[in-house]
């Protein structure tokens, strides 16, 4: 149930709905109120970001750390890497190859390895200076099939070790076969360590070969490199490389899959690795299903199995074969119930062992049972109906790009070029519905004792969720009416101001949430905190003035049709 402040909450969001953006400066200490009062007042402002509601989208974004590489980038890369250790060391390209592999593709480590003791890294590697065995100048006995052949039929690797050419096909197409382990194959001789490189797959392997063989040599630059990984978006074939030290882990790749480089989970900021590994585990374990049998059944006292009540009278018949009639209170036999104990709806046996403390233990398990579901099915509801939101929102997104832009320009007299506005909301949406969906995570994992927090954090979320949901109304209600008009209005100019103002507004106001709450909401402090959120900064822009309502530890309703998420804060 709701309590006044929820409903005080709601009838101040209604009445400052058009102040939230209204940017007047008259309203600055109207602000929104957050009240413990069971707690000392202290102050918690969000950081100002100081922006104009005109500045560009991507001038927002915080300094890219990544860069995302093509087929074509790695392959370049690669030939720089082996180019550069070739000229520096003195060695041949196919060398150079063979080191960077077994170090990981570090350029570094490679120099200081090889600098340090040349020797041992050779052997180490199988880099040989000298053969082992000369080269036969005329037939010899191949050391795999044992048949005699001419010098011209025989290879070896820098070993001197001989094998006619057929049985180093195999030996090599074998090694492919098997994975990426060919990328460090040695000499065919038990004894021997020295490394075949990429010049001896190209004159032996078959063109199959020699492509799966590429493909493990460019998939290494990646794998074997812990700067760089794949994109994990299905079909993808770009990777990133990632630069340590900037402290945010969220990366976009080109095939606009937004992920966390750190865990290859999407992108779950401001939820921390740990947390989102927990909650993806909590929804697909069994445990939950374990506690609703516990919290909403009763074991059959025959058989035993779990039989859920949901209607009816106290008479209980346990399924084919067992078919036990109990009494759903007290468990025992309906043989001896009847109307001296209650009747059909009410146990008089089970009152009286119940006040002599015998169910006390059962009824408190099944109690705590009970809340923990009732708390996670809060949580994961609204966890999926944002993710639900957000991929309606990517649809809508699409549609508009692909089919309602271009007629918008026509009717408007307005060049795609200027309404990337729209395009800027609709991303601005996607994201922060991302945001919002792991916020439940957050809050789910939020200690049930730090009350303060707990109730600072549910009044920031619905700050959020309310104004996101103004956001989204105007980029879709409100759009709506110029997408269907058949001549050009005259508020159109209008209209690009407000979503361009709220989408700045919005943006700012998520930043700052992510940010607090990253931080673990420290500026709470343990008896209590948040007495007032402070000015415009609140919301994290300059040029807001008005703030939604107020409340205790309650999270606004959503206005949105497809949308609607009931956040009682429980």
């Amino acid at each position: 149930m709701e309590s006044e402040d929820d409903f005080d909450m709601h009838d101040a969001n209604e009445s400052g709905e058009d102040d939230f953006y209204s940017g007047r400066d008259d309203d600055a200490g109207a602000m929104a109120t957050y009240d413990d009062s069971d707690a000392d007042d202290a102050d918690y402002e969000f950081i100002d970001n100081d922006s104009d509601d005109s500045v560009d989208y991507v001038s927002h974004s915080h300094q890219q750390n990544y860069t995302i590489l093509s087929e074509v980038d790695i392959r370049q890369r690669q030939e720089d890497d082996i180019t550069r250790i070739s000229t520096v060391l003195s060695i041949s390209k196919v060398e150079a190859g063979i080191l960077l592999r077994y170090y990981s593709w570090n350029v570094s480590k490679v120099h200081d390895e090889w600098f340090a003791d040349e020797e041992k890294v050779r052997r180490s590697v199988g880099l040989l200076e000298k053969p082992v065995v000369p080269f036969p100048d005329g037939e010899m006995i191949c050391g795999i099939c044992f048949e005699t052949y001419p010098y011209d039929l025989l290879r070896a690797a820098a070993c001197g070790h001989p094998f006619c050419n057929s049985c180093w096909s195999g030996y090599i197409s074998t090694a492919i076969s098997d994975g990426p382990g060919c990328l460090m194959l040695r000499c065919p001789d038990p004894s021997c360590v020295a490394a075949v490189g990429q010049d001896m797959i190209s004159a032996l392997a078959s063109d199959e070969d020699q492509e799966k063989y590429s493909r493990y040599f460019i998939r290494s630059y990646v794998e074997d490199n812990r700067k760089t990984k794949w994109c994990p978006a299905p079909g993808c074939d770009y990777a990133v490389d990632f630069i340590f030290g900037s402290g945010n882990y969220d990366v976009t790749c080109r095939c606009s899959y937004s992920f966390c480089w750190n865990c290859t989970e999407e992108a779950h900021r401001p939820v921390d690795c740990d947390t989102v590994a927990k909650w993806i585990l909590k929804n697909s374990a069994e445990s939950e299903n374990m506690n609703w049998i516990l919290a909403n059944s009763k074991p059959c006292p025959k058989c035993k199995r779990p039989i859920e009540k949901n209607h009816g009278c106290m008479h209980m018949t346990c399924t084919p074969p067992c078919r036990f009639e109990f009494c759903w209170l007290c468990l025992g036999a309906w043989s001896e119930h009847g109307e001296v104990t209650g009747g059909y709806y009410a146990c008089n046996r089970y009152e009286t062992a119940k006040n002599e403390g015998t169910f006390d233990e059962e009824e408190k398990r099944r109690e705590m049972a009970k809340l923990s579901v009732e708390k996670y099915t809060h949580y994961y509801e609204r966890w999926a109906t944002n993710q639900s939101s957000r991929q309606k929102a990517l649809a809508d997104l699409q549609q508009m790009q692909s089919l309602h832009l271009e007629k918008l320009s026509e009717t408007q007299c307005q060049p795609e070029s200027q309404l990337k506005f729209i395009t800027e909301a609709w991303l601005q949406i996607i994201e922060c519905r991302r945001v919002l969906k792991w916020t439940y995570a957050y809050g789910y994992y939020l200690p049930e004792n730090e009350h303060a927090k707990r109730h600072f954090f549910e009044y920031l979320q619905g700050e959020a969720e309310s104004g996101l949901e103004r956001l989204h109304q105007c980029a879709e209600k409100e759009l709506q009416v110029y997408l269907n008009a058949e001549e050009q209005l005259k508020d159109f100019n209008e209209f690009r101001s407000k979503l361009a103002g709220l989408t700045s507004v919005t943006r700012n106001f998520f930043e700052n949430l992510v940010r607090a709450l990253e931080n673990g909401l420290s500026d709470v402090n343990s008896r209590g905190a948040c007495s007032r959120m402070g000015s415009s900064k609140s919301l994290g822009s300059g040029s807001s003035r008005g703030r939604t309502g107020k409340g205790k530890g309650s999270t606004p309703r959503s206005s949105g049709s497809n949308r609607n998420i009931d956040d009682s804060g429980h």
